[in-house]
C-alpha cells in the first residue's frame, strides 16, 4: 500500500548519467532529481547509487549534500538510504542533536516491527559505531526512558493471543491508570510493549468492559508528558498505524506551522509501506487531501518533491 513502487523498465546506468547532468550542470536541474528519485524503489535508488559511484568516482548522497540545500535536501538525501539506515539516522539525530526529539523516538519505536527494530539497532551500531539502546539510556530518563528502552529490545510477541490473560492484563492496566505508582508504570509499560498485538486487542476489549473506558481516555486522564505520549502512540499503533501516521501528519502541518522534519520523516519511510492507507484516513478523518494541505504549506522544489512522494488523485489538485 505504498505510493512509491518498483519502476518498470528500470535502467540505472542511465537514471545515473542523468543525475550526474543534473548535479555537475552548471545550475542543478532540481526538476530531474525529483523525476528519478521519487519515482523509484528504494532498492532501485541504492543501484543507481552503485552505477553513480561507477561512472563519476564520487559518492551520490555527497553529491545531494553539496548541491542542494534546506528541507529539499533533507528530502532527497533521506531517499538515498535504505529504510534502516534512515530509521537508524533519525534516531541519532532527535538523541544527539541540540534538543533530543521525543516526538521523533516516539514515532520509530512506538511503530515498527521487531525485525524492522533489529535491522535498526544493526544499522545504528554500522553507521555510529555506538548502541542505540545505551544512548536512549543516556540520554533520556524516567519512565519514558524505560518504555523506549523496553520497544528498541524488539522482543514484542508475535501472533500469540490467550483470552484467559486478556481479562489479566487489562486488571493491571486499569490499576495501573488508578495507582499511578512507579511499579504500576512499569507493568504497564511491559503489557504495551510485550505483549502481541493480536493480545492486546483482546486486552483492550476487556480493559473497556471493565472500566467502561477506552485505555486511550484513561491513560491520558492519567498520565501526562512524553510517557503518556508513547503509551498512547503505541495503542494507536497496535489499533491502526495509518491512522497513527494520519494523525501525526496533521498535527505536523497544522499544530506547529508545517513541522518540516515529521513531514519529511513519515512520508519517506511510509512510502513503500502503507502511505496510500495514511492519505485515505488523512482524507477521511480531516476532510482534506494529505496532498492539498501539503501545496497549502509547502513550496518550491520542496513542495513538488513532497507531492511527487505523496502522489495524488485528480480530486487532490
Amino acid at each position: 500500500q505504498g505510493t512509491i513502487l518498483p519502476a518498470p523498465n528500470f535502467n540505472p546506468i542511465m537514471d545515473a548519467q542523468l543525475l550526474g547532468g543534473a548535479l555537475q550542470g552548471i545550475s542543478c536541474e532540481k526538476d530531474v532529481l525529483i523525476d528519478i528519485l521519487t519515482q523509484r524503489c528504494n532498492s532501485q535508488r541504492l543501484m543507481i547509487a552503485e552505477a553513480y559511484r561507477d561512472m563519476y568516482g564520487r559518492d551520490l548522497i555527497t553529491d545531494l549534500k553539496e548541491n542542494l540545500s534546506h528541507h529539499f535536501k533533507e528530502v532527497m538525501v533521506g531517499l538515498m538510504y535504505p529504510p534502516a539506515s534512515y530509521d537508524a539516522h533519525e534516531l541519532w539525530h532527535a538523541l544527539k542533536g541540540v534538543d533530543i526529539e521525543e516526538k521523533c523516538l516516539i514515532d520509530i519505536l512506538a511503530s515498527r516491527s521487531n525485525m524492522e527494530i533489529f535491522q535498526m539497532k544493526e544499522a545504528y551500531l554500522m553507521q555510529y559505531n555506538t548502541d542505540l539502546q545505551q544512548d536512549i539510556d543516556s540520554e533520556t530518563s524516567g519512565h519514558f526512558r524505560d518504555t523506549l528502552m523496553n520497544l528498541a529490545q524488539g522482543t514484542r510477541m508475535e501472533g500469540y493471543a490467550d483470552p484467559s490473560t486478556a481479562a489479566q492484563d487489562a486488571m493491571i492496566l486499569w490499576e495501573a491508570c488508578q495507582q499511578k505508582t512507579g511499579e504500576h508504570k512499569n507493568m504497564l509499560q511491559m503489557i504495551l510493549c510485550n505483549r502481541s498485538h493480536q493480545q492486546l486487542w483482546m486486552v483492550f476489549q476487556e480493559f473497556q468492559n471493565i472500566s467502561g473506558q477506552d485505555i486511550v481516555d484513561a491513560i491520558n486522564e492519567c498520565y501526562d508528558g512524553y510517557f503518556q505520549e508513547l503509551l498512547v502512540a503505541i495503542v494507536l499503533c497496535i489499533r491502526d498505524k495509518p491512522s497513527y501516521f494520519a494523525y501525526r501528519l496533521y498535527n505536523a502541518i497544522h499544530d506547529f506551522g508545517f513541522h518540516n522534519k515529521t513531514v519529511i520523516r513519515i512520508l519517506i519511510a511510509r512510502s513503500e509501506i502503507d502511505l496510500m492507507n495514511i492519505r485515505q484516513r488523512y482524507k477521511e478523518r480531516y476532510g482534506k487531501s494529505l496532498f492539498h494541505d501539503i501545496k497549502h504549506f509547502a513550496s518550491g522544489h520542496y513542495e513538488s518533491a513532497l507531492l511527487a512522494i505523496c502522489a495524488g488523485d485528480t480530486e487532490d489538485y
